[in-house]
């Protein structure tokens, strides 16, 4: 008895420390998780802080994470070296276990082509992040990874975002890519660069007192400068970016490295350095256009695009130059619209615009590179925006510059500039250096940063749900007698992106879409025109694959073929390069299939 109960004891002390441990187990997993906010994951495998800026060796360890946790969601590869060696990475996220990734409609995404241009890179990576982390948990996420692969290129230009991230810069330095130029003619490569004179990580801006200076603080700002009005006596001149005459030329931070243009090298309109500035020898003289360029060759299933860019709050799509207007077609520009209005939604104080008619003229972007070398449906969208701010647009004239104090005196409290300070100059005697850092204007703040990395991939995650999506609607079997029989099939798009965009047909960029029908005895095979009025056009040559130029969006295409014997076996193949690759198995009477 005493034993009995000696062992009744001992198991309700084990099940209490049991439920002890679990409950404090729970408490800390409570702890952990909080209440899930909607639109986010909950305790993800791989925790981000997105409210910051990676350099590449925390971008390759997010790789690596991303990809042991989630395997059959995402890998990543190596597509090419940079300049100076570094690896180009592509994330290829899709579910595996659904089909093979180079059959499906693709969406391809990349960053950073102009370096200083960080959040491009960020907003990449959240992409990928968002779409893996969600998958389990929100059921479109898993749906469309079914259906679609992302190829996500986080940064485009290694070599300079590590620069940028590393070394003193100004907002706008460090856009180029890191290959060195001859700049100012005198034989010597990259010689006279920014100098850090007080050595803080900031190349800030360089002042003078001066009699004949058009330029005084703003009273309601010690950071600023402001310039005085007609007849007013100014007390400063601006003398530029900190730097020295270090070649002793009389010039300051004249021969920088780069100076070229990394998205003025591709191959579609590319025109030459003095028409375009920025461009170089011939289109792809750089390892990265190269790169980027064979892989998109080599994924004839990429069929909607997206690039990073930075600054203005704007959803680009082309043409860059106003003479390549004639390529775009009324049909294909209403696919662009339907796409850049929601994303107008989607991105408060984001406006969708054309490139050459309401920015500037653009040769040899790879905006057009993508949507006319390549047919496929591309946007740009420009990040970050005064609008941001205040969340409103300026009023009465007021400039950028005075939002963007105002903006660091109330949310950032001084931390966006460095404060204004004296340094003796070895050319310009004393001086005073100071001015907005590196990070701050061109780039979000953090708290803005993942607001805006959210939004832009929700917009691309929009435009890839839009690509296309093929369905066999309906099929049939019909007897004719003698042993023959009619098949007709209807494939429908369900998506607003065509499988070929109207120029990628006009100008047979990519083959057409192939209709088979496989394990029949095919007599003859044809694409149904017109079926009320039994309208056809016979396919010739291999009557079993009927080639269909495109499947519009939101509609669909007839196929018909006559076959000996009955084809109740056979399967029906859509084989579409952009369009994706589907098996569907036949009826035996008219219906449903």
């Amino acid at each position: 008895m005493k034993f009995t109960q000696s062992i009744l004891a001992m198991a309700l002390a084990f099940s209490l420390s049991t439920a002890i441990a679990q409950n404090k187990k729970d408490d800390v997993s409570r702890e952990i998780a909080g209440l899930r906010a909607v639109g986010s994951p909950s305790n993800p495998k791989v925790p981000m802080n997105w409210s910051r800026y990676h350099d590449l060796k925390q971008m390759e360890q997010f790789y690596r994470d991303l990809q042991k946790a989630y395997p059959n969601l995402i890998k990543y590869e190596s597509i090419g070296k940079s300049f100076e060696g570094r690896d180009i990475f592509v994330l290829t996220v899709t579910d595996f276990n659904q089909g093979k990734a180079e059959q499906k409609p693709a969406m391809w995404i990349d960053g950073n082509i102009h370096a200083n241009e960080l959040q491009g890179s960020e907003i990449s990576m959240y992409t990928a992040w968002y779409l893996v982390e969600n998958y389990n948990a929100v059921p479109f996420i898993k749906e469309l990874l079914k259906d679609k692969v992302f190829y996500i290129a986080p940064t485009i230009n290694p070599d300079s975002r590590e620069y940028f991230i590393y070394n003193p810069n100004t907002m706008h330095s460090s856009r180029t890519g890191r290959r060195p130029f001859d700049n100012d003619g005198d034989g010597l490569v990259a010689e006279d660069l920014y100098d850090d004179l007080d050595k803080d990580g900031e190349i800030v801006m360089m002042r003078r007192k001066s009699k004949t200076g058009r330029y005084k603080v703003d009273p309601d700002n010690p950071n600023r400068m402001v310039m005085v009005k007609p007849g007013e006596v100014g007390e400063y001149e601006l003398l530029g970016f900190e730097g020295i005459d270090n070649d002793g030329d009389g010039l300051v931070n004249e021969d920088i490295t780069g100076t070229y243009d990394p998205n003025r090298d591709w191959g579609w309109n590319w025109q030459p350095n003095y028409v375009q500035g920025g461009a170089l020898y011939y289109p792809g003289t750089l390892p990265e256009t190269q790169a980027v360029k064979k892989f998109i060759y080599a994924h004839p299933n990429i069929a909607g695009a997206q690039s990073y860019h930075n600054y203005g709050g704007m959803i680009l799509r082309g043409p860059g130059a106003a003479e390549d207007e004639r390529f775009y077609s009324r049909k294909d520009v209403q696919v662009y619209d339907a796409l850049g209005k929601t994303g107008e939604k989607m991105l408060p104080g984001y406006n969708y615009i054309v490139i050459h008619k309401d920015l500037y003229t653009v040769f040899g972007g790879e905006i057009d590179f993508l949507a006319l070398t390549r047919g496929i449906f591309t946007f740009s969208n420009e990040l970050m925006t005064t609008y941001k701010l205040f969340n409103e647009k300026a009023e009465g004239g007021m400039r950028q510059s005075d939002e963007y104090y105002e903006f660091d005196r109330l949310l950032m409290f001084g931390d966006a500039y460095v404060p204004w300070k004296e340094f003796d100059h070895p050319q310009y005697g004393k001086i005073e250096i100071g001015g907005a850092k590196k990070n701050y204007t061109r780039n979000h703040p953090g708290f803005l940063l993942m607001e805006d990395a959210h939004r832009n991939a929700a917009f691309t995650i929009y435009h890839a749900y839009h690509l296309p999506k093929l369905e066999l609607m309906e099929s049939s079997i019909t007897p004719l007698g003698g042993n023959l029989y009619e098949v007709n099939a209807t494939i429908w798009n369900t998506r607003i992106i065509p499988t070929h965009s109207d120029h990628d047909v006009k100008h047979r960029i990519e083959r057409p879409n192939h209709i088979r029908l496989e394990g029949a005895k095919v007599v003859t095979g044809m694409q149904v025109i017109n079926k009320d009025f039994n309208e056809t056009r016979e396919q010739k040559y291999k009557p079993e694959q009927i080639e269909v130029n495109s499947i519009d969006g939101m509609s669909a295409v007839q196929v018909r073929w006559i076959v000996r014997g009955n084809p109740n076996a056979a399967k029906l193949i859509v084989d579409s390069p952009k369009g994706g690759y589907q098996e569907f198995q036949l009826k035996e009477t008219a219906g449903k299939s």
